[in-house]
């Protein structure tokens, strides 16, 4: 379950991993940390070879003999299987492959509920006394809690959606016996934008992350903002909130990237504080401050950092248009809130847009040269994006049919072994019989 922001106390977890031909358990147990004294998290595991023409496990030592004992004895005293044949038995209902989690101990609350609530979604894992519904009539609230910035920090299944940022075809997530469908909050953006970040590593390549910004749909009703932050795929801090959204600025800007050059906890539930995190964090919050001031007046602020015949204009459309954005009220918003001058001043650099969208006379001929270089560097790198994306997913079919190929030639080679084991019994049978063979 996710460690933003609620916190359930679960005494233990047993993990059964399989994939041909090797099969591995591991225990996270509260109770047994805290009544061996560990002062660090220990994580026990066995690992085994799995042979398919005989059925049979054999004992994978990845240090030494002494050690794999030391945690299969562990294994059987703190899990709810008690032997080493009670464990393996774990795998036979799993398939081919895949990952079996057994939840156990489970603590229960000042009220005596189970903290993991089963019984209010038979779809889902909730935490109990999580899911507080505001009885409200107001459109705002609604929205907002709704949202999955929100249902994530009480439901595995919208938490387990969004857990990943690129799903594989061959990939499911399976809670409760119901896929979880994966929930792509980029298509959740109004206005979308991509920014290039290359952050400063001593002794390492140059990097290029791309951040995907925008406004989540409902903003401003839609109360949200931060950035999903992934690391190799996976997310480590969902909708991260950078930047103070005081006088409403950069309400509902929310951002998507995958921030591999930075190291994560050991929990993957937040980043190590470094150097780069600080890095990272400063040029989010700067991010959020320029989209804001480019975009806000499309949800019907009023953007006074923008010229006043702008304003004007943009006004005048949108009252000529009878209507407001999208779940804006029909009144203008003021954003009127001072914005520091580093911030004004890479806003003007970036590109100087008037409420309309349209470019500004000023510097018309630098900004347009400007904006063709971006544009042009910006499609290289999408171009090396994309091929980047189909030549890792071709990797993971070729991955996927070496797998494929692998397991046949197993199956393959106990079918031989059954046929050679019954032709011999045959031969038997004839011996018995006084039967002449034919050569």
């Amino acid at each position: 379950m996710s460690g933003h922001p609620v916190h359930v106390s679960i005494q233990a977890i047993c993990c059964f991993f399989l994939r041909t031909p090797t099969r591995s358990i591991g225990l996270l147990s509260y109770t047994f940390l805290m009544e061996t004294g560990c002062d660090d998290v220990l994580v026990p595991t066995v690992d085994y070879q799995y042979d398919l023409t005989t059925a049979s496990y054999t004992q994978l030592l990845r240090h030494n003999q002494k050690l794999f004992s030391s945690n299969l004895a562990i294994l059987s005293k703190w899990s709810p299987f008690a032997s080493e044949a009670e464990l393996l038995k774990q795998f036979d209902d799993i398939g081919e492959h895949g990952t079996k989690i057994i939840v156990f101990n489970l603590w229960f609350n000042d009220d005596g509920d189970m903290e993991l609530d089963f019984n209010s979604d038979k779809k889902d894992i909730l935490i109990t006394g999580a899911q507080k519904k505001v009885k409200t009539n107001k459109h705002e609230k609604l929205v907002t809690q709704d949202y999955i910035a929100n249902r994530l920090r009480y439901s595995l299944r919208a938490y387990a959606s969004i857990l990943y940022l690129r799903v594989p075809d061959s990939f499911r997530i399976i809670l409760r016996g119901k896929d979880v469908e994966p929930h792509n909050v980029v298509n959740d953006l109004l206005y979308r934008e991509c920014v290039l970040y290359k952050p400063q590593i001593a002794g390492l390549p140059e990097l290029s992350i791309v951040t995907t910004i925008g406004f989540v749909k409902g903003a401003p009703d839609t109360d949200v903002q931060g950035f999903n932050v992934y690391h190799k795929n996976r997310l480590i801090t969902p909708f991260w909130k950078v930047a103070s959204n005081s006088y409403g600025k950069g309400r509902g800007v929310v951002g998507i990237l995958d921030a591999s050059f930075i190291k994560p906890t050991h929990d993957k539930q937040d980043f190590e504080k470094s150097v780069l995190h600080q890095r990272l964090e400063n040029r989010l919050k700067e991010m959020t401050y320029e989209y804001w001031g480019l975009h806000c007046h499309r949800l019907g602020y009023d953007n006074k950092s923008l010229p006043k015949a702008s304003r004007a204009l943009y006004r005048a459309k949108q009252t000529g248009a009878g209507s407001s954005p999208a779940s804006v009220p029909h009144q203008l918003l003021t954003a009127d809130v001072p914005t520091s001058s580093c911030v004004q001043s890479s806003m003007r650099q970036k590109r100087n847009f008037d409420a309309l969208g349209v470019i500004s006379d000023i510097n018309n001929h630098q900004t347009k040269h400007r904006d063709v270089i971006q544009r042009k560097r910006f499609h290289e790198y999408k171009t090396l994006t994309l091929e980047n994306d189909k030549l890792r997913d071709e990797c993971l079919q070729y991955e996927e049919s070496e797998k494929q190929l692998v397991e046949k030639e197993q199956k393959l080679r106990y079918q031989i072994a059954k046929e050679t084991k019954k032709y011999e019994e045959l031969l038997e049978e004839l011996k018995l019989l006084d039967v002449k063979l034919e050569t």
